[in-house]
């Protein structure tokens, strides 16, 4: 009998899609078309129609976030259609996205990355680790969270957040306005 089952997979393939009902299945407090429409708005209002650029740093994450920020990249998440856009430069972003608990190689790095943003310069911790050392916090090589090196303006928690999270903080950066 595995030898049929076996002869099945090599010969059709496992299965490696998601039929569309589950998609649809998505639970009603993840709606990612209001948070999209509310950020179109948003930037919108406060960019003039122009995109909203990001600048992602990684200041000593174990790449959890860094998944999460490539699948906001993705045809399901698609940020560009909201008017989100990630940049190379820190000198053309709007927003940074810092990940992970600031270790002590890379405190200067992160220091000099945000003082090369044009201001004002919204800033971003993303994952525990950000936002105050996560697991790491009491270790030798770790100074802690962001905001003990640079100001931060929303954390979003979460080991990592999901890329609807992400959208909510960066929603709820846009309408804080304190910046």
């Amino acid at each position: 009998m595995k030898f049929f089952q076996l002869l099945k997979i090599l010969l059709f393939g496992p299965k490696v899609t998601i039929d569309a009902d589950e998609i649809r299945n998505i639970p009603e407090d993840i709606s990612l078309e209001e948070v999209g429409e509310e950020l179109k708005k948003t930037i919108k209002n406060l960019y003039g129609g122009r995109s909203l650029r990001i600048r992602a740093v990684d200041a000593g994450s174990s790449n959890a976030e860094e998944i999460e920020f490539t699948a906001l990249n993705n045809a399901y998440y698609d940020i560009d259609r909201f008017g989100l856009t990630f940049v190379a430069s820190p000198r053309h972003a709007d927003m940074l996205f810092v990940s992970g608990p600031v270790t002590r190689n890379l405190e200067t790095a992160l220091k000099t990355t945000y003082e090369a943003a044009p201001n004002p310069c919204i800033v971003v911790a993303i994952g525990d680790g950000a936002i105050d050392g996560g697991i790491w916090k009491d270790s030798y090589a770790v100074v802690g969270g962001v905001e003990k090196v640079i100001p931060v303006h929303v954390k979003i928690a979460g080991d990592p957040p999901s890329p609807i999270q992400i959208l909510r903080g960066v929603l709820q950066a846009l309408n804080q306005k304190n910046f």
